[in-house]
């Protein structure tokens, strides 16, 4: 009887991947780039291991967002003092800080636990189009084929 192989940490080959955000719509990017990152796109890919790849987003500060999020969409924490509660909404973050929406909508995709923790250390997001990641020859993917 013939088992599936599974991949060992030692095994797992790693490539980089340099995806533009301008003009994408928010969530499809956060599901192709979480897919990367969790490595489902490979035939290798095996629950309890790292199996995923570095991904490099430019452009963070041209995302799309659909329909009203922007005013719509609100993130909340507490500062954990009575009274602590602060409230932002999509469009604010993604004045303030690009970077910071599209690494929390991409952290809620992944696994709650120390392994989606190492896997999300491998994404490197950037508000500009300048990178400081071109020693590792990023492969350029187009979001809108992978979608």
């Amino acid at each position: 009887m013939r088992t599936t192989p599974l991949a060992k940490p030692s095994e797992v080959e790693r490539k980089w991947y340099l995806i533009d955000a301008t003009d994408v719509v928010l969530g499809r990017l956060s599901t192709a780039v979480a897919t990367i990152l969790r490595g489902k796109n490979k035939p290798t890919f095996t629950p309890n291991v790292d199996t995923g790849d570095h991904v490099i987003v430019i452009n963070a500060d041209k995302i799309k967002l659909t329909g009203k999020k922007a005013s719509k969409k609100l993130y909340y924490h507490h500062s954990n003092h009575p009274g602590g509660l602060k409230v932002k909404s999509a469009g604010q973050i993604l004045a303030d800080n690009p970077e910071r929406l599209i690494e929390m909508s991409i952290r809620g995709m992944l696994p709650k636990n120390s392994l989606g923790r190492q896997q999300f250390k491998k994404l490197h997001v950037y508000a500009g189009s300048e990178h400081n990641n071109a020693a590792q020859q990023p492969e350029v993917l187009d979001i809108n084929k992978l979608i």
